[in-house]
């Protein structure tokens, strides 16, 4: 497999949503310790356009949706408020980050795209993936979330749970 080639294929998939300023913002989000949600997103999107690749499966919809699955609109570790346990960010970023992608990049968004970013927290949020782009963007997802098992005392950060003393 040619991986300059793949490099450059993958880079013009996702170069308009990355380069566009309101994802850019996403760079001053935190995600897992102290990695930015546009880091975060970039890391999941390569990882499931490779595996998608690797499985002949739609990598240029598996690359999107890795870009978006985090496209919520605020740094939920800024969020003071407390929330009831199931309205905690780990349970409605993904409905958050759709409702923001369909706003921002409605002309990228197709149906295998939108399951693939509601349902990426699957078994978190109950609802599994519909199809096979979708399973590979929460299998990336939750392999370059792994990182996070460096800083055991932030497990529950992987969560997008807040423990609240």
């Amino acid at each position: 497999m040619n991986m300059k080639k793949n490099d450059k294929e993958f880079e013009k998939i996702v170069n308009e949503i990355i380069t566009d300023p309101e994802f850019q913002k996403r760079k001053k989000f935190l995600h897992h310790g102290d990695i930015s949600v546009y880091e975060h997103s970039l890391k999941v999107s390569k990882k499931a356009y490779s595996i998608a690749k690797f499985f002949h499966a739609d990598c240029k919809s598996a690359a999107i949706a890795g870009i978006l699955h985090d496209f919520y609109e605020k740094p939920w570790q800024e969020d003071v408020e407390k929330h009831k346990f199931f309205e905690q960010h780990g349970f409605t970023h993904a409905k958050n980050s759709y409702k923001n992608a369909q706003k921002y990049f409605k002309n990228y968004l197709n149906p295998q795209i939108e399951n693939a970013i509601l349902c990426h927290m699957f078994p978190l949020n109950i609802k599994p993936p519909k199809y096979k782009v979708g399973w590979i963007v929460t299998l990336a997802d939750k392999l370059v979330s792994l990182e996070v098992f460096k800083y055991p005392s932030k497990l529950f950060m992987l969560l997008g749970i807040k423990i609240h003393k």
